[in-house]
């Protein structure tokens, strides 16, 4: 294996320690400030939502029926609805709207 690689994973390692360790070691005091508490309170939130975006249009056969079930999963979420019915909807809503294409694509 290259030489370099073992680099590039030291470094990242060094990286991802740091990250992690800085916050520990300059913030001693509780954070007063609103803005600022609101910020890291949605942080983790808006990074699972970046992650999982793109990968709900790509997972299926067609944008489409990604677009169908996260159109489902938002409106069912907005309304409170469990996660277990969240996610069995958009499931369910892929599968008719596949189902659908695959069916009108025959004629």
């Amino acid at each position: 294996m290259n030489r370099s690689v073992y680099l590039y994973i030291l470094v990242m390692a060094g990286v991802t320690y740091l990250i992690r360790m800085l916050p520990l070691t300059l913030i001693r005091k509780e954070i007063k400030n609103t803005y600022v508490k609101s910020f890291l309170y949605y942080v983790p939130y808006v990074t699972l939502s970046v992650m999982i975006f793109p990968a709900i249009l790509t997972a299926t056969a067609s944008m489409a029926s990604g677009a169908a079930a996260l159109v489902t999963a938002a409106v069912l979420a907005y309304r409170g609805k469990s996660l277990f019915h969240v996610s069995t909807a958009a499931c369910v809503a892929v599968f008719l709207l596949e189902g659908l294409m695959d069916f009108f694509q025959l004629f």
